[in-house]
């Protein structure tokens, strides 16, 4: 084959396909999925509790429910504005916290201290567990009467309801919890030659706290509605004696901005209790972020 023949046969054969070369994504499509996906799931779940707001304030502007039997909620807020600037709200808030936590430290300290004991030694749980059992299935508003009897209605008689009623879930979760820790984890410690006061540290603490944490966070929640019954009892201050003195007047109103208190600081509550889940269980994996 001559040269002429080789160049002519160049010519006239197909160019070869195009290569795709490899192109780089674009980087912010992919982030910006990610931040409205989660931007989609902390809004998703106000979505049915702004959605009831908005039908119940078509539903009053539109005559459909009577202000007397519930107010619109413009003029809920109105009413927690003007309790907020005349300070008087966060009064009432702050006597209300301090029954609330109060109470709290009082009952939950006891129960987590006879949990720890009971969970730990059988002697005490042979002792002790029949018997607080048993006083758990009286339910508390039960023992008003008893309560009054004892204490009168000062405050002595809210903090015994309060702290009857957080005991027991955190008593319950604290027992279990120390009950349910590994014993191979256990073994292994004291293979180790951990003393009993490192075992308590580094395993068998740790083991419970899970289940501590779920009786904190469900004490979080009952102490709110102990408290509301609580208040009722001749308080002089408070979120109760706010709402009590608020029906009464007749004034709806600051009866709704009472409730919503209520569930507003049951809410926080629970935001706290989850927070700590996360904080002391960040080296678990059921809480560790993924």
């Amino acid at each position: 084959m001559t040269p002429t023949q080789t160049v002519r046969e160049l010519q006239v054969s197909p160019v070869a396909d195009s290569v795709d070369l490899p192109i780089d994504k674009p980087v912010l499509p992919a982030a910006l999925s990610r931040f409205l996906s989660g931007l989609l799931q902390r809004l998703l779940p106000w979505a049915v509790p702004v959605g009831l707001i908005v039908l119940w304030q078509i539903a009053s502007s539109q005559g459909w429910l009577s202000t007397r039997v519930l107010p619109a909620p413009l003029e809920v807020i109105k009413a927690a504005w003007t309790l907020t600037v005349s300070g008087e709200l966060w009064t009432h808030v702050k006597v209300s916290a301090g029954r609330a936590l109060a109470g709290l430290a009082i009952g939950g300290g006891l129960g987590l201290l006879l949990g720890l004991l009971t969970g730990s030694v059988r002697l005490f749980e042979t002792l002790l567990d029949s018997t607080i059992q048993m006083v758990r299935n009286i339910p508390a508003l039960a023992l008003i009467p008893l309560v009054i009897l004892w204490f009168g209605i000062d405050e002595s008689a809210k903090l015994f309801l309060i702290s009857v009623s957080v005991f027991f879930p955190i008593y319950l979760n604290t027992f279990h919890g120390i009950r349910n820790v590994d014993p191979g984890l256990i073994e292994m410690g004291r293979t180790y030659g951990l003393s009993r006061w490192q075992l308590y540290k580094q395993i068998i603490l740790p083991g419970a706290l899970s289940s501590i944490l779920v009786g904190l966070r469900f004490s979080l929640g009952l102490m709110w509605v102990i408290l509301i019954v609580a208040e009722t009892i001749s308080a002089q201050a408070g979120i109760g004696y706010l709402t009590m003195n608020a029906r009464e007047f007749l004034q709806t109103d600051i009866v709704l901005v009472g409730i919503l208190l209520y569930a507003l600081l049951g809410k926080l509550a629970d935001l706290f209790a989850k927070g700590l889940e996360r904080y002391w269980l960040r080296w678990h994996p059921g809480y560790q972020t993924p």
